[in-house]
């Protein structure tokens, strides 16, 4: 996993330092070379649907990385501060995918750890989509289309990790995506205000926070009102920070 973590921090550098009109294209060849890759490292405890939904979340975060980076300003120290994420954060979601992938078969100690991992790296993924998304400055209707297939594709395996079945269930498919349809909407809407895309991507952010930890603890069969509760509060407080205190101007 180390070896696969490196070899894709390598293949980003690589793409970066191709022309401009080269590195939308390799970063998507990259990101489907996270999977061929991922389901290498991973191969022996796949089956099933878990070749989809073990190895999305490391393909949807080597793409989102790969787009935003090339976002970025041209300082060393941005730069590599963003590669030395992506190599930690991607060693990590290939440490989750691999304990899900043993979980689904027997009782894990490090289940639970590596869920709240996967949790983090969703949010973490969904932030650098966001940015991306905004700052190409597309209309608002696909903006939405946009926000909305990302979306479902986070909050697929995030919501099927909580039982990790041998099948998508309808269950998990319907919550999913609309979800990301909400998602999909709310990013619509804001579209219209005047506040910088690094605030809309949180604002979207903590949406996804307060509806993935709900219905996580929901498929659980752990949803109590407090828990409701402490989501939306802290949901509620985040967004309403990060929307007052906003420069409004982009």
């Amino acid at each position: 996993m180390v070896a696969t973590a490196g070899s894709l921090g390598v293949g980003l550098l690589l793409a970066q330092a191709a022309p401009l009109e080269w590195r939308y294209p390799l970063v998507g060849l990259f990101a489907a070379s996270t999977w061929v890759l991922s389901a290498w490292s991973l191969r022996e405890g796949l089956s099933g649907v878990e070749w989809l939904t073990v190895l999305l979340p490391q393909v949807l975060f080597t793409g989102s990385v790969g787009m935003f980076y090339i976002l970025l300003p041209g300082s060393w120290w941005a730069r590599g501060a963003v590669m030395l994420f992506f190599g930690v954060g991607q060693y990590a979601l290939l440490l989750t995918a691999n304990i899900f992938s043993v979980a689904a078969i027997r009782t894990i100690a490090l289940f639970r750890a590596a869920s709240a991992v996967g949790f983090v790296m969703t949010l973490v993924t969904g932030f650098f989509v966001y940015n991306t998304i905004w700052s190409f400055r597309l209309p608002f209707w696909e903006v939405g289309i946009w926000v909305w297939l990302t979306s479902w594709a986070m909050l697929l395996p995030a919501l099927w990790s909580v039982k990790l079945d041998r099948f998508l269930s309808k269950e998990v498919i319907t919550y999913s995506f609309w979800q990301a349809v909400l998602v999909g909407v709310l990013a619509m809407t804001i579209s219209f205000w005047p506040i910088t895309v690094a605030v809309l991507s949180v604002f979207l952010c903590t949406i996804l926070y307060i509806l993935m930890g709900i219905t996580q603890h929901y498929f659980a069969d752990r949803l109590l009102p407090r828990m409701v509760w402490e989501y939306v509060t802290i949901g509620g407080v985040v967004a309403a920070t990060v929307l007052l205190t906003a420069g409004w101007g982009i």
